[in-house]
């Protein structure tokens, strides 16, 4: 595609970078820009430059966090004894939306995916072993996709502490097997965190 301006094409090509963006979105959203007061656009430039700059990962859990502590860890009014063991990011927000959730979080930072390289070093499992330690855990909830990668995930966690005397349950599976758990609606989400199943080798 041909653009009439150098700096158009190079603001397309990054805007373009982005998950689902294809090029003519890409085009439509820098012309939508070029349209509004220069201040709308040096707004969002200076967001995502503090997106990347001033965002915190919470030392807890691993959210992201304006602190070194998220909201949630940090609130008197979340369970310590309840761990829900999630992937990423996106799976807290989709929690929380639902409103049945009172615990704490433990985010791995994605799973176990040997296709994709991603081992079990290479995810956040350490953090459940502090989790134990500081003896306040009662039960960790695996809340992780129902995918074979998701499975593969959880089964090494609970073999890896299963001789901690730890508590694992799992979500219940009114989430479709195969679904991402962001993209479940929020009933079903939160009927599964409430109905949740113990877990064990034959899940």
């Amino acid at each position: 595609m041909d653009y009439p301006s150098k700096v158009l094409a190079k603001a397309v090509d990054e805007i373009s970078g982005l998950p689902g963006i294809g090029k003519k979105t890409a085009l439509r959203l820098a012309l939508h820009l070029l349209k509004q007061p220069s201040s709308k656009a040096a707004n969002l430039g200076n967001s995502l430059i503090s997106l990347v700059n001033d965002i915190k990962y919470c030392r807890e859990c691993h959210n992201f966090s304006d602190f070194e502590i998220c909201e949630i860890c940090s609130s008197e009014k979340r369970s310590d004894a309840l761990i829900c063991i999630v992937e990423d990011v996106r799976d807290v927000i989709a929690i929380e939306n639902t409103g049945k959730y009172r615990g704490k979080y433990l985010i791995l930072g994605g799973k176990i995916s040997p296709m994709e390289g991603v081992g079990p070093n290479q995810l956040n499992i350490s953090s459940i072993e502090k989790k134990l330690n500081e003896g306040k855990a009662q039960e960790f909830i695996f809340a992780l996709s129902a995918t074979m990668e998701g499975d593969t995930t959880a089964y090494y966690i609970y073999k890896k502490f299963k001789n901690t005397g730890i508590n694992f349950t799992s979500i219940a599976r009114g989430i479709s097997v195969g679904d991402e758990l962001e993209y479940a609606d929020e009933v079903s989400l939160g009927r599964s965190i409430i109905n949740r199943l113990p877990y064990n080798e034959k899940d």
